[in-house]
């Protein structure tokens, strides 16, 4: 679909009914007037013209009220397709995805190059896409390109400022790709298109407020109000991970000492792990050199992963469930400090390190209680993300639904 066809269909009242379909699906035109509050005749005129772009269908006759059964109306979610894109540290995913977010087509996930140049990196975006669009039987019904990218991203402009993990600076992702595939594309941070993905698929928007924190290479926050994200008055909003925990703590990548991510990316996590064991090792009679390279549970210290700590925990591992359960002590009291400062509804953890949620979630949940300022500040939900691996690919979708139904 061209960007001219996207902005005709965009009008306030359009969207408004739009989305009270989409949130109320199926409903009549009568209690669609009610709860927008738009007259009759308004919600028939604008009705009748989503009917004609198909963007909305006419299912079975609803429940009788005492008078004629009504129509009731749905969306029409396989009638368009958008496309979303996950840039990670290492990787670029692209899905086209339905109007609910069912995954229609999967690229190849294509590697990046640490020492690729922002025309490769531009050059091998357009591929993997074009790799999408090519196996859809009608590429012209795609209605928008979402790109989720790692990094500081200006969101009015659809540029990458800096993509830290790629060396890359003022990339310009939205010019490039509008005018290579002329539609509509918007850009953005990783972790806040993910948040709004959490919240648009699996709250359906019905949460007032939403913060989610993902933890993996790094740490970051995306925040969703009112269905709509934040991004601060220079687009650093989410950048928890440069939260200072302990002002004598380690250097971060970002020069300060003791950000909130030299405690709970995969990486910290690891370091402290190893540094418990030799230490254990030590205590138990070892010399340090001897230490460093002792193979432990048949797994060398310095060949130990994410995985291999939960499993080794999980199997009884005293040492390694301290360290977790340490982990999740940090992370309930940064999320105790953002529950002060933006008391969110809700708080959704995701990102690699929540695979060890069996040892840090009730950790961060008792944290919370003990050092919660207020009874509702204590109570504030927590939980894992819902929509799983796929999470951020589903978010780099939804910033296309929200233009198209709010």
């Amino acid at each position: 679909m061209k960007r001219g066809t996207f902005q005709l269909m965009k009008s306030v009242n359009k969207s408004l009914i739009l989305n009270t379909i989409r949130t109320s699906e199926p409903i009549s035109r009568a209690q669609i007037a009610k709860k927008t509050e738009l007259t009759p005749p308004t919600v028939s005129s604008i009705v009748k013209e989503l009917l004609e772009e198909e963007l909305v269908v006419e299912s079975d006759l609803g429940e009788s009220q005492g008078g004629r059964k009504p129509t009731m109306l749905l969306i029409n979610h396989d009638a368009f397709y958008v496309i979303g894109v996950d840039v990670s540290p290492d990787s670029i995913k692209c899905i086209a995805g339905s109007l609910s977010g069912k995954v229609i087509v999967r690229a190849e996930p294509k590697e990046i190059s640490k020492r690729i140049s922002s025309e490769q990196f531009l050059d091998e975006l357009i591929d993997t896409i074009r790799s999408v669009l090519d196996t859809l039987s009608t590429p012209d019904k795609v209605m928008g390109i979402g790109v989720a990218m790692h990094g500081v991203v200006d969101v009015e402009n659809g540029l990458s400022l800096v993509a830290p993990n790629l060396g890359l600076t003022d990339i310009p992702i939205k010019d490039v790709l509008e005018k290579e595939f002329d539609t509509i594309v918007k850009v953005e941070n990783d972790v806040r298109a993910m948040a709004l993905g959490e919240s648009w698929f699996s709250t359906n928007g019905h949460i007032g407020s939403m913060l989610t924190v993902n933890m993996g290479s790094g740490v970051g926050a995306g925040l969703v109000i009112d269905g709509k994200l934040y991004h601060g008055a220079a687009d650093l909003a989410g950048e928890v991970g440069h939260m200072t925990i302990d002002l004598h703590g380690e250097v971060c990548t970002c020069g300060n000492r003791g950000c909130f991510q030299t405690f709970a990316t995969c990486d910290a996590i690891i370091k402290r792990a190893k540094a418990a064991l030799i230490e254990a090792d030590e205590k138990a009679g070892m010399a340090k050199g001897e230490a460093e390279h002792l193979v432990h549970d048949q797994i060398g210290y310095q060949n130990l992963t994410i995985e291999d700590i939960y499993h080794m925990a999980t199997a009884g591992n005293e040492i390694l469930a301290n360290v977790l359960q340490e982990t999740g002590e940090v992370i309930g009291i940064a999320l105790t400090n953002l529950i002060h400062v933006i008391n969110p509804e809700k708080i959704v953890l995701g990102g690699e390190v929540c695979k060890m949620s069996a040892f840090i979630l009730p950790v961060i949940k008792d944290t919370i209680v003990q050092r919660g300022l207020t009874a509702d500040a204590k109570q504030t939900k927590v939980d894992l993300i819902k929509l799983g691996h796929d999470a951020t690919l589903k978010g780099a979708l939804a910033l296309l639904l929200v233009e198209i139904f709010e």
